[in-house]
């Protein structure tokens, strides 16, 4: 899988420039942290990735679907091989943790005996099994983080987006994330991770890609969280 983001731009109204002329590339396979300041464009370039909306100008390309010409009524078809970790979590409140997480592996119609395992599987791993038959509105807030992460993997999608998947959970939980990501990764899964968490980063020594203003002032291989 390979990303391309060709003279992107977004803007939401005729004022408000979310990306302005971003151009990179991200190769199949690779872990890369977006970083910068909150309202800098990190999380708009998730959800262009997404299809959450399609970019204002220029083009997104992952190998050679442009998504900007993607029909609406396949934009769920292509979602399947994209997994998302958001800061509201986008979980279904009418449904348990475990149904909740079980539905990535449903749209993928995967047997009904697998999905009970895998679920069972991850949501252990998690520590969060206890947790199974609980609605969304009965999570402390690191439990939804960790059961939007494990819906999120669960299917071993091609690509992963994960916005401040660290935001709300301990050190301790955090590091146990980031593990799980790395392995993710290491499957073959590009995971691409928008994070304030400076030692995170630094620690991990991946690509960073820094946005400022809508724009990319930064991007280095094996980079650092830039303070200034």
């Amino acid at each position: 899988m390979i990303i391309k983001f060709e003279d992107v731009g977004k803007k939401f109204g005729s004022n408000s420039v979310a990306l302005a002329d971003v151009s990179l590339e991200i190769g199949g396979g690779e872990f890369v942290f977006v970083v910068g300041p909150s309202g800098a464009g990190k999380s708009t370039l998730l959800r262009l990735l997404a299809r959450e909306y399609p970019a204002t100008s220029g083009r997104i390309l992952i190998d050679d679907l442009d998504l900007g010409k993607i029909e609406s009524k396949n934009i769920p078809k292509f979602r399947r091989k994209i997994g998302f970790v958001f800061q509201d979590f986008k979980l279904l409140d009418d449904r348990t943790v475990f149904e909740n997480v079980a539905l990535a592996l449903e749209v993928r119609e995967f047997k009904e005996e697998e999905i009970e395992k895998e679920v069972e599987r991850i949501l252990k791993l998690f520590e969060i099994w206890d947790k199974r038959n609980l609605f969304p509105s009965q999570l402390s807030g690191g439990e939804a983080q960790r059961t939007a992460i494990a819906r999120a993997i669960i299917g071993k999608p091609d690509l992963l987006l994960a916005d401040e998947p660290t935001g709300d959970l301990d050190p301790q939980t955090s590091w146990a994330v980031l593990q799980l990501l790395n392995e993710i990764n290491s499957w073959g899964t590009t995971v691409i991770m928008a994070t304030h968490n400076v030692e995170i980063v630094n620690t991990l020594k991946r690509r960073v890609i820094s946005i400022r203003g809508g724009k990319v002032t930064r991007d280095r291989k094996e980079g650092r969280y830039e303070l200034h």
